[in-house]
């Protein structure tokens, strides 16, 4: 036997072989159709038994191997079943002769056959037969399995007849004896009879026992009688052992293993679907619990053998479970039985299909090293010269068998055997197709994926050599197919996944082959799908060149979107990115070429999953070996959602559009730099004098697809040193809003107001200048507010600088830095709460205008009122004018300095409401106090109202005197809290009011007290002295004779509430004419102690008296 049968198993033993082949011209599409439902019938329950029979069907079976039907009655063909079309009658005889030509190949061990004819009709088609089924054609028949069953059944009833011929044979020496097809010739003209030893003779009966009762075993294990099978199978053993009839030995060894395999493992070894029943099997249904290692052969006498099986006498089964062999054994008797074929040349087939039925045990079993050597062993099994396609199937088995016990890198080995048989130089027509689908099944074998993101996932697992052998052999394999689209994907997928374990000379060699595929066949990143299913992906070359550093590139400032719901912004997290849809997206990348010659990179881009992307292609040229180069990539999202960057591996996110605005200022030369990392968008430049306002009108446009729908504005003071007074910048929205929603490409404007308020005040050095050259007042110096300087008073003069020194000497110029930050939305990013910000930077140069150098206060004639004197200093190149409330202009040329004075009404600060807010705000009573004095300084500059002007520039502005009043000023120009009135007849005197009366008529005197303060006062006394005034410094207080009082002259005025007031009245009689003046003095006492002074300002009262004759 030469044709072994890879697919051998174990419980082929008990089969019956059928053959099915075509006669005369079939199509092999119809043969198959009807093999298909013919093998579909491949076990029946025999009739009137519970025995089962097992059919194996073959399409092909080569007819030497019949010749071992004797050894093994499984390699028998018991029975054949031909194919045929016929389509008329004239063409039947021939037919019917080529199905007896088939028959006669296998004539000898046939035990019935079956002719199928499809397509003839007629007499010949109704004539009724046994072997001969007639079918119109081959979808009408559908009597085919009934007519194979039927098969079957005529098969059993031959093989029961031998079964039971071989088993009631105890003829003894004339028992024929059974020779496999190399023995023949050895027992040729050998007479049994006569010319044999005694010895000799007993030895030879003994051989012939054996060898049938091994026969016998075959025939039951076939007819469903697994128990008696069990039985012959020890006997042989024994008589066979005893002899040293070795490959007889084996084949009983083997077939005791068969049937312990059988009843084992009913679902079988081979892995066909279905499991076996043992219908026919008399082994109790626990007997399987009942097996050992160590379990004896023989334990039942051969006498209990009837033709009908095993005597159904109890008492003669005790202990035949032990028959079968125990899972261990099995494997011993099966290595035993190998040990005995490998003692024949000629049974290399038989050993090596026992070495794949133990391997099949095996593997059930789970003993994979041990399967190994029983592979190993069939590796080695020598056989006759093979043609190609047997050596490509012994290899393919050998990887299948390697597979099934766990072995993948052998498997992966034999396969690849087998790949390369397919195109061996002995073949005329190699089939590379075949080649490269087993090269793509060794794959796993080997630890190689053709999926790159697979070499991603960390350390490189398999040997890396072997995997660039095989790599190598599918781009030629592909190459040689005619498919050099494989080649580019397989040598593209070489290089990115094992340039780390290419040598510099392999490197080029297959950058160079690269090179000329793809200038045949370029490279694509579509994904190539294969016959068999299997879908190759692209192979991005993530490696050329290789990346060393990532930086991932925020939108600018101006692009970027935020979240309302979560107001999150990117700076909030630095891996936290945000690009938008539609809008272009950076990462940058430091990249270097590993490869020892210059690289060319024509189509470098991004590698995206999660959303529609368009990546943006770049390509650039690195010399060999180079070092870091940068290199930006860019791409646009199309769509919203969660991006994975591949190469990269970072999550990025991406938001529905929002849309861009523009600002149409011209930018500034100076570029802002926040410290706060807030990101200007544009920058603006203006150049001020200090107390000037300036308007700023901003064009915004929609250049985006989407309406605007909402617009913010805030804005934001860096830090500076200068203090600032009002509102630096201010603006009115809703005449911006009014042209909203903003369609695109239409514009609004913007327009706010830029206030430069800084403090007036002088600085030192100008200061001590104009101190030098004789300018002072009475007063103190601005530039420090707690420090009193009282110096003569001298004529104002003009400053005249000496050459060399000129007044910009003087303008400090000072630097204003603030953010205008929009911030909008609109379109669907509106509706799903995200807007963005854009960020106007305002940089505002700011020149001195004029310095209030010295203030001072003098009183006026009113106690309502005093004058306020500033020194004013124009600190600009140009003639400017100044001028205050109801105040004419005061002219002052470049450098000039001059007073100003200025009458104004004292100030109620007691009425100044303060909140308990603002009192609870500052904890520090020095920060409140100051702030009280910076709303006292805002209250006064606002009823000053001092405008500066300077005609040649048509530029003009406001100074304020905001930070230059002191607490002296200040308790100058306050109204007095204690407010005292002083009426003569009815008449409010103050000022300049002269009260007139008549000589002799007696005048009213009221002195009224008013309570501004918060506490409580009093009581006071006040005594009312009159004099005459000379107006030569001489008072005249002796006039007892001139003025007398009606009651006392002393009034009394006791506790006043807090805004409350008291009234003291009296009488004056004047008995002569002329000027009088009331002193007014308040008693000292303890009460009037504790106020200050300057609550005891009580008006001047001057009195004319007039006589009768001058009424007139």
């Amino acid at each position: 036997m030469s044709v072994p049968d890879y697919m051998q198993c174990a419980e082929d033993h008990q089969t019956l072989l059928v053959v099915v082949q075509p006669v005369g011209i079939v199509s092999e599409e119809n043969f198959f159709r009807i093999y298909k439902r013919i093998s579909s019938v491949s076990q029946i329950n025999v009739r009137d038994s519970q025995r089962v029979l097992y059919i194996r069907y073959r399409h092909h079976y080569p007819p030497e191997n019949n010749e071992w039907g004797d050894f093994q009655t499984h390699r028998k063909v018991v029975g054949l079943i031909t194919v045929t079309d016929c389509f008329s009658a004239k063409d039947w005889p021939q037919t019917f002769e080529k199905f007896h030509v088939q028959k006669e190949i296998y004539g000898s061990t046939l035990y019935d056959s079956r002719l199928f004819v499809f397509g003839l009709q007629g007499e010949i088609a109704e004539q009724p037969r046994t072997d001969v089924a007639f079918y119109p054609n081959y979808d009408e028949c559908d009597s085919v399995e009934k007519r194979i069953e039927d098969f079957i059944e005529s098969l059993f009833i031959v093989l029961e007849s031998k079964r039971l011929d071989r088993a009631t044979d105890k003829s003894g020496d004339k028992i024929p004896l059974l020779c496999v097809p190399f023995e023949k010739k050895d027992f040729v003209g050998l007479d049994t009879d006569s010319s044999m030893l005694l010895g000799l003779k007993r030895h030879y009966k003994k051989r012939c026992q054996g060898r049938m009762r091994k026969h016998v075993g075959d025939l039951c294990l076939q007819a469903g009688m697994l128990q008696d099978s069990l039985v012959h199978y020890h006997m042989s053993v024994e008589l066979l052992r005893s002899v040293n009839d070795f490959l007889w030995l084996g084949a009983a060894l083997e077939g005791l293993c068969s049937a312990s395999v059988i009843y084992h493992y009913p679902g079988g070894t081979g892995g066909k679907a279905g499991v076996r029943r043992l219908q026919g099997s008399s082994l109790p249904a626990d007997s399987g619990n009942r097996h050992r290692p160590g379990a004896q052969e023989v334990l039942i006498d051969p006498g209990a053998l009837t033709t009908n099986g095993i005597n159904a006498d109890t008492s003669t089964e005790i202990g035949r479970a032990k028959n079968c062999l125990s899972p261990e054994d099995i494997i011993d008797k099966y290595k035993e039985a190998i040990s005995y074929y490998s003692k024949y040349k000629n049974a290399g087939v038989i050993e090596l299909e026992a070495c794949v039925k133990a391997v099949r045990v095996l593997a059930i079993q789970k003993r994979s090293m041990e399967a190994s050597e029983f592979l190993q062993n069939a590796v080695y099994i020598n056989l006759r010269q093979l043609s190609e396609e047997e050596k490509i199937q012994r290899y393919s088995i050998l990887s299948e068998l390697y597979e099934l016990i766990g072995f993948h890198r052998k498997s992966a080995f034999f396969k690849r055997v087998a790949a390369m048989q397919c195109v061996a130089p002995s073949i005329a027509e190699p089939g590379w197709r075949a080649c490269y689908k087993l090269l793509l099944e060794t794959l796993p074998g080997y630890s190689l994926s053709l999926d790159p993101k697979d070499f991603n996932k960390g350390t490189h697992r398999g040997w890396a050599a072997v995997q660039m052998r095989l790599l190598h052999e599918l781009v030629y394999a592909s190459r040689r197919m005619g498919n050099p689209a494989l080649s580019v994907r397989h040598l593209s997928f070489l290089l990115q996944t094992m340039l780390d374990f290419l040598s510099d000379q392999e490197k080029k060699d297959v950058t160079q082959s690269l090179e000329s595929y793809t200038s045949k066949c370029p490279g694509t990143m579509e994904l190539i799908s294969l016959p068999d299913g299997l879908n190759l992906p692209p192979v991005p070359f993530t490696k050329l060149p290789i990346v060393r550093r990532i930086k991932l590139l925020n939108v600018p400032g101006s692009m970027c979107p935020y979240c309302l719901k979560t107001l999150m912004s990117i700076y909030a997290e630095l891996s936290y990115f945000q690009w938008v849809q539609g809008d272009v997206c950076e990462v940058q990348l430091m990249v270097y070429n590993p490869m020892p010659f210059e690289l060319r990179v024509e189509n470098m881009g991004l590698l995206t999953s999660g959303v529609e992307f368009e990546s943006l292609p770049a390509a650039l040229s690195l010399p060999a070996e180079s070092g870091l180069y940068p290199v930006t990539l860019v791409g646009v999202p199309q769509s919203t959602g969660q991006i994975t960057i591949n190469v990269l591996k970072s999550n990025k996110k991406y938001y529905k559009q929002l849309k861009r605005k523009s600002s149409s200022i011209p930018k500034s030369a100076r570029t802002l730099q926040p410290a706060s990392g807030d990101e200007i968008s544009t920058n603006v430049s203006v150049q001020l004098y200090n107390g000037e306002t300036q308007q700023l009108d901003i064009k915004l446009e929609n250049i985006g697809s989407e309406p605007l729908e909402t617009l913010e504005v805030t804005s934001k003071i860096l830090t500076t040193k200068e203090k600032l007074y009002g509102d630096f910048l201010s603006w009115k929205l809703e005449e911006t809003l009014a042209q909203f929603p903003l369609q695109p490409g239409k514009t609004a404007t913007f327009t706010v107001n830029i206030k430069v308020k800084l403090d007036f005040s002088c600085q030192e050095n100008l200061l001590q200048d104009l101190n030098d050259d004789g300018i002072s007042v009475s007063g103190l110096p601005l530039s420090s507010p707690f420090r009193q300087v009282v110096k003569p008073r001298v004529d104002s003069k003009p400053v005249n600088p000496p050459e060399g020194s000129k007044s910009g000497d003087f303008s400090h110029v000072k630097t204003l830095e603030a953010i205008l930050n929009f911030k909008y939305s609109g379109g669907p990013g509106h509706i799903d709460g995200y807007y963005r910000n854009l960020s106007l930077g305002i940089h505002v140069e700011a020149e001195p205008s004029v310095f209030f150098t010295r203030v001072s206060t003098l009183p006026a004639t009113s106690t309502r009122q005093c004058h306020l004197l500033l020194d004013v200093f124009n600190s600009t190149e140009h003639e400017l004018t100044i001028s205050a409330k109801s105040n004419e202009e005061l002219i002052l040329h470049a450098g000039e300095c001059q007073r100003m004075a200025i009458q104004v009404d004292k100030f109620n600060f007691e009425s100044i409401s303060e909140s308990p807010a603002e009192m609870t705000q500052f904890t520090n009573p020095k920060q409140l106090e100051e702030e009280r004095q910076e709303a006292r300084g805002l209250e006064i500059n606002s009823k000053l109202d001092i405008h500066w002007n300077i005609p040649s520039l048509k530029r003009h502005g406001e100074a304020s005197v905001e930070g230059i009043l002191n607490q002296l000023v200040l308790e100058h120009l306050q109204l007095a809290p204690l407010q005292w009135d002083v009426l003569v007849d009815g008449q409010l005197c103050d000022c300049d009011v002269v009260a007139d009366c008549q000589v002799g008529d007696p005048i009213p005197l009221e002195i009224r007290l008013t309570n501004w303060s918060k506490r409580n006062v009093g009581p006071f006394a006040l005594t009312v002295i009159p004099y005459q005034d000379y107006q030569n410094g001489v008072h005249n207080y002796e006039l007892q004779d001139a003025i007398t009082f009606v009651g006392s002259n002393t009034f009394y005025i006791d506790s006043v509430q807090p805004m409350e007031n008291s009234v003291c009245l009296g009488a004056l009689l004047f008995l002569y004419t002329g000027d009088f003046y009331l002193n007014i003095k308040f008693h000292e006492d303890s009460t009037s102690k504790e106020l200050p002074l300057s609550w005891f300002c009580l008006p001047s009262v001057h009195i004319r008296a007039q006589g009768p004759d001058l009424q007139a």
